[in-house]
């Protein structure tokens, strides 16, 4: 049929495309990225470590592009909470992410520490620094290429493993009604690449910087009802900027329903080598997220992303799934709720 016609040539396309960087650049594997990051920000700013002040418990699977072969699938476990329950100053966090792109593959894990500095008396705001230190392993399956020419003597059999530990810095910023905060994930953005193969420099890997800038805040909309409108600005420096746009409502604080929108977005001038800004589309997806509360300390939440480019019409969508659970360390009730 037509659409199988196109799903094997877009197959095609980024098999072959992933064997052209293979031999003439890198692979460049960029930060794994969740649309429920709303629920748990703590996978992009190490400074959330302990907002919610109990331990809490989240894992989170995504299948991005369902139906493409060789598709991203990522999976994360994170716990988080606060080392000091009466200053609550101290938070810390654990994140375990796997992510497979093809014959790609990518597993890391992360210690995050926050530290949480007190600004009013009733103690509703907060200011925390965030470090992140992590080991990850990078692996690359040279049995998942479909090269042209198979006997090709630069081609990679094998399943060749690097292993390399990166850094995370972040500040985050948080009262009753809004927050914002910024990050900066991979510091260690080194010059050298990873190579896989010691006998060639033809497969490398490595990782770009990543800033990232958040906020939002919540509004009243009546006795059941609440808006919570947030933002996140996506920046590595060299290829396009991207901006998610989301808006859930709360209802009697236990059912989240809204919407996502992602978009490039130029922050300032940048060049291309190979191809023009003009050529790439600005528009990326929408999505549908919701959150149910089951119980006061376990949630579950779902998202689909729809595309709104090319890609639309091979491919089935992403799903996205997460599931959460709160440790309730102390008897007395917070002052105030954590909708962020």
């Amino acid at each position: 049929s037509p659409k199988t016609m196109r799903l094997k040539q877009i197959r095609y396309i980024l098999l072959w495309n992933l064997f052209i960087f293979a031999h003439f650049s890198v692979i460049a594997q960029q930060e794994v990225q969740f649309t429920q990051y709303i629920f748990n920000t703590l996978s992009v700013n190490p400074a959330y470590a302990g907002y919610k002040e109990q331990w809490f418990v989240q894992l989170a699977l995504r299948d991005q592009w369902s139906g493409l072969d060789g598709a991203p699938r990522t999976g994360q476990f994170s716990v988080d909470g606060i080392l000091d329950p009466d200053t609550r100053n101290m938070g810390v966090g654990l994140q375990v992410t796997s992510d497979k792109l093809g014959p790609q593959t990518s597993t890391s894990v992360y210690l995050n520490y926050a530290y949480r500095i007190r600004l009013n008396a009733s103690d509703t705001k907060r200011l925390g620094f965030g470090l992140g230190a992590g080991l990850a392993q990078h692996g690359l399956n040279g049995s998942e290429f479909s090269p042209t020419d198979p006997d090709d003597a630069y081609l990679l059999y094998g399943n060749e493993h690097v292993w390399k530990w990166n850094m995370r810095l972040g500040a985050y910023y948080y009262s009753p009604r809004w927050y914002v905060g910024a990050s900066l994930m991979d510091v260690l953005d080194r010059k050298e690449s990873y190579v896989f193969n010691s006998d060639d420099d033809y497969y490398n890997i490595f990782h770009r910087k990543h800033f990232y800038f958040i906020g939002g805040a919540i509004f009243d909309m009546g006795a059941s009802f609440k808006l919570r409108p947030s933002f996140l600005l996506k920046e590595d420096f060299k290829g396009p900027s991207s901006l998610d746009l989301n808006a859930m409502m709360i209802y009697e604080e236990k059912f989240w329903f809204g919407l996502g929108y992602r978009t490039g977005v130029e922050v300032w001038d940048k060049t291309y080598n190979d191809f023009s800004a003009k050529d790439l589309s600005t528009t990326n997806s929408i999505s549908g997220i919701v959150q149910f509360y089951l119980s006061e300390r376990f949630r579950i939440g779902y998202s689909y992303d729809y595309m709104l480019n090319d890609m639309e019409n091979v491919q089935n969508g992403t799903h996205e799934i997460t599931l959460g659970y709160t440790f309730q360390i102390r008897k007395k009730r917070l002052l105030s709720p954590r909708f962020f």
